[in-house]
């Protein structure tokens, strides 16, 4: 069978590519932009991959044309598949019909915290040798791919309330039939499809509505989700937090060390990555590890052994004692628990904190008037100004003071950054896209110095 993936580099539907070239089918695609990591994994397995949405790339037809959500009516390609009459369905209904029938789906939601915690979930079940399928947003260290269909029933996949396509306006994630479900928090975002959190909290009830009663949720204890709850929910739940079934108790302020405990069960984790939001991210997977059979114990040791995820406060690289990170915060809660969490971890070290409001919600505005807050941990804050932006930073700069500077440009950005740089700085660089390649820009330059 040959599919064609239109919005193939995403990287849902670039791991549901390597997922389709595992079940042995052939595979091609088109997008209009290809670059790392995915581009990478793409060509290693052998996919067709390219530039742009001309109808030219289906022809000869392909057997199905997969539709990414970033496609839309008046795409030529769209156009191309509904005048020819070509046979089209959504990834997740893709996924829904050839991966996921048979599985013991391990669903991670929430607003923040998805790709982490479904790969530190994937990892847990690696290391007790349940050899696990996974579907992620992103690339967990540990795996080198952010996607495959392992080697027994359980299947883990990151779980984004986004909608499925342009003819199917519910969220991905009510095709995935989770039978364990992580929800790590619930906010407002995604203002481009949502017009306020009730309408995100009506799909996260239609999610409810599909986990079995012998499933499992896990969940911390805020409002927000309770009020979905509260809309009618069949399957048991555990929650995580302080006082909850799930709890973790901090041995240092930066997360790196601390102890979990549940019901008569303890241990320690020992491990690399930071910040308390990391450590609830880690309690929620150690939960729904659990609920397919691993101990405290063991699900503890893997995460000492976790190595990390590609783009979550991921070091680039140290040039003469300056260390730069890439982070793919892109909601002013995210940009506050990734500063909060690298502040702990560097004591009095410089924090300077470049940031590219990106997300379709930054760029409408919506989370304007929380984002100066969500810096103020920052030592130094450079915000680049895109041209797509449609709201000035300047309320921005006036809340920070003096601190704070805006960049219509990348490359005066890196040479402003240049031009301050002093040993001991920690710099971390926050956009949920490539941001003009901006990381290697400032590493090169911090090497010429």
């Amino acid at each position: 069978m040959h599919i064609h993936i239109l919005g193939i580099c995403g990287t849902f539907m670039g791991g549901l590519a390597l997922l389709a070239r595992e079940l042995g089918m052939t595979v091609s695609g088109s997008d209009a932009n290809v670059y790392p990591p995915m581009s990478d994994q793409l060509k290693s397995a052998g996919i067709d991959v390219r530039e742009g949405y001309e109808s030219s790339h289906l022809e000869p037809a392909p057997d199905l044309v997969v539709m990414g959500n970033a496609m839309s009516r008046g795409n030529p390609a769209v156009e191309y598949v509904l005048n020819k009459g070509l046979p089209y369905v959504s990834g997740p209904q893709w996924l829904n019909e050839h991966v996921l029938p048979g599985k013991w789906v391990l669903a991670v939601a929430g607003t923040h915290g998805k790709t982490t915690t479904s790969s530190l979930l994937a990892w847990i079940l690696e290391h007790a040798g349940m050899s696990p399928g996974f579907l992620i947003g992103g690339v967990p260290d540990n795996f080198g791919e952010t996607a495959r269909l392992g080697a027994t029933p359980f299947f883990v996949i990151e779980a984004d309330e986004y909608d499925t396509a342009f003819f199917d306006k519910r969220s991905k994630f009510v095709h995935y039939m989770a039978r364990t479900l992580v929800i790590n928090n619930l906010e407002f975002d995604h203002a481009d499809i949502f017009d306020d959190l009730a309408a995100i909290q009506k799909q996260f009830h239609h999610l409810i509505r599909t986990v079995p009663e012998q499933g499992l949720i896990i969940s911390p204890q805020e409002k927000a989700i309770e009020q979905v709850y509260a809309m009618g929910c069949w399957t048991p739940r555990q929650y995580i937090g302080a006082n909850e079934d799930w709890q973790a108790t901090l041995q240092k302020n930066d997360g790196s060390v601390f102890d979990v405990s549940y019901k008569d069960q303890s241990s320690t984790v020992t491990w690399g990555m930071l910040g308390q939001h990391n450590v609830n991210n880690a309690l929620a997977a150690i939960a729904a590890a659990h609920h397919v059979g691993v101990t405290v114990e063991h699900a503890c040791e893997a995460l000492s052994l976790f190595a990390g995820v590609k783009r979550r406060l991921e070091l680039k690289g140290e040039i003469n004692d300056i260390r730069v990170y890439d982070d793919f915060a892109h909601h002013p809660t995210a940009i506050a628990t990734t500063i909060a969490g690298l502040r702990a971890k560097i004591g009095n070290r410089r924090l300077i904190a470049v940031l590219e409001p990106r997300s379709n919600t930054m760029k409408m505005g919506v989370h304007q008037e929380t984002l100066a807050q969500s810096l103020i941990q920052a030592d130094r804050v450079l915000l680049f100004q895109d041209a797509d932006l449609k709201w000035s930073l300047k309320q921005v700069t006036e809340e920070l003071g003096d601190h704070v500077s805006v960049f219509d440009s990348v490359d005066n950005i890196v040479q402003a950054l240049v031009k301050d740089a002093k040993a001991g700085d920690e710099i971390v660089v926050m956009s949920n896209g490539g941001f003009g390649g901006i990381h290697q820009k400032i590493l090169t330059a911090l090497e010429s110095l």
